[in-house]
């Protein structure tokens, strides 16, 4: 078995199996910070209706505060990411993200004070922060062209493993309770004083696994080659596929650093001219990711589907369903980014995710319930799966010049994770201002106007280079 590699404008480079083993090793090992990602993000929506009672929560604005709270520490870990990537380099990076998503998720389910809680939520938000940047970016950085968007896909993957493990360690933990337990005997129950505790600590277990595989990861060879460590980077591009495929990308690198700087980039160099236009481009790609309003069907799955007529034990099943669906169409999405392309598979995407939800908006309109709106749900979050969730962290990790990648990634992921706080805090506002229906209209038309952006400013990058890439930008 070969896979052919190609590099500039050099003929393609056939890399032995063992090579390909390689590296789809490593991009599996950095690809679990995605895993740690999916679970760390969505375990609250099983845990939150126990903890909420043990805490003795019951002010709207301190619920939401404790479901949203993650995302500030998200929000700090992916802007920090991008100088830290820079500075230490991606590996140990990966290996603190791997370190506090073990700590913060233990602290976090045996903790006995609301502040506490709080405090080791946002910690593991961190976490979450600095993996959501740097496992792309890390992927990428070793990929070859011809099978970056897959290897980069893995890391999508990975989180949609992670939210689906999630989803049935919170069902499996769950012990049944009667339907008319009085307020008393619910606090005292198993779930209410334990079982919250084991769905966080849960995620100890992978994180162990997340540290050991980062302490034995290759650095980036293109970090290694911006600090002028060639003989590391050669042996790491050796490795992933052979000597002449390690000469070749050398010199390509080589010389677009030349080009560049010789200088670490800061910050500050995001937002000179030549810069702006992909920096635009990569912000508005994670906010649209956002809100086309898909993590609301995660988030709150129980309101959505309680509003289309379920009963709570229809909830739970269908909360599974959507994310058996996810993963389903997100190993699709794996075989089609490096053939059908990123470009295809994003126009599909918005207009599929846009057409559901109006349809969904109609449904509600219509007083259409049950079958019919968990059927658009599925469909919303198919399309999704197949397209925008694993394609724009391909192109994010993508379309940013060597020089800047590491800080336009932490720009363009810190705005992701603004667009989904602002996401998740507006739901239930919007929810209540305009009813269900006419919220997912709103999530209809940011698709479609995210179809326009797509189709005047996003260009093809499938089977190019990392350097061809950022030479085009």
């Amino acid at each position: 078995m070969h896979g052919a590699i190609v590099n500039d404008n050099v003929a393609p480079i056939s890399v032995p199996a063992d090579k390909l083993r390689y590296i789809f090793g490593i991009s599996l090992a950095a690809a679990l910070g995605g895993l740690l990602f999916g679970y760390d993000f969505v375990v609250i929506g099983g845990a939150r209706q126990f903890y909420e009672v043990y805490f003795h929560l019951t002010s709207a604005s301190v619920i939401g505060w404790a479901n949203s709270c993650a995302l500030l520490g998200c929000l700090i870990g992916s802007i920090a990411a991008g100088y830290f990537a820079d500075r230490f380099g991606r590996r140990k990076l990966l290996l603190l993200a791997a370190v506090l998503f073990a700590v913060s998720s233990a602290a976090t389910g045996w903790a006995f004070s609301f502040t506490a809680f709080i405090v080791w939520r946002i910690v593991g938000g961190i976490a979450i922060g600095i993996s959501s940047n740097v496992s792309p970016l890390y992927i990428a950085e070793i990929s070859p062209a011809s099978i970056r968007g897959r290897l980069v896909s893995l890391n999508q993957l990975a989180i949609v493993i992670g939210i689906l493990l999630a989803q049935i360690v919170n069902w499996r933990i769950a012990r049944p309770e009667a339907a008319n337990i009085s307020a008393d005997a619910l606090f005292h129950s198993w779930n209410v004083q334990y079982g919250w505790r084991w769905m966080f600590t849960a995620i100890v277990v992978p994180s162990a696994l997340f540290i050991i595989a980062s302490i034995l990861l290759p650095e980036s060879p293109r970090w290694l080659l911006n600090r002028k460590r060639d003989a590391a980077a050669r042996k790491t591009l050796e490795n992933i596929g052979g000597e002449a495929y390690a000469e070749a990308e050398m010199a390509s690198i080589h010389a677009t650093l030349l080009a560049e700087s010789k200088n670490t980039a800061t910050m500050r160099d995001l937002f000179a001219p030549r810069y702006r236009g992909v920096l635009a481009l990569g912000i508005a790609l994670a906010v649209l990711q956002q809100w086309t309003g898909i993590n609301v069907l995660f988030n709150y799955a129980a309101e959505v589907y309680k509003s289309a007529g379920y009963g709570a034990n229809d909830v739970l099943l269908n909360i599974v369903i959507t994310g058996s669906i996810n993963l389903i169409f997100t190993l699709l999405a794996f075989a089609l980014v490096d053939s059908l392309g990123r470009r295809k598979l994003m126009v599909l995407g918005c207009a599929g995710i846009g057409i559901s939800h109006l349809l969904c908006a109609f449904a509600y309109h219509q007083h259409y319930r049950g079958i019919a709106v968990l059927v658009l749900t599925l469909s919303a979050i198919a399309c999704f799966a197949l397209t925008l969730a694993p394609v724009v962290w391909v192109l994010i990790s993508e379309i940013f010049p060597n020089r800047i990648r590491a800080h336009g990634v932490s720009a363009a992921v810190s705005a992701l994770w603004i667009a989904c706080f602002l996401l998740t805090y507006t739901f239930p506002l919007l929810n209540s201002a305009l009813g269900t229906g006419g919220t997912f209209v709103i999530y209809g038309l940011i698709s479609f106007l995210g179809l326009v952006i797509v189709l005047l400013f996003v260009k093809e990058t499938k089977g190019q280079t990392l350097e061809e890439i950022g030479e085009a930008a």
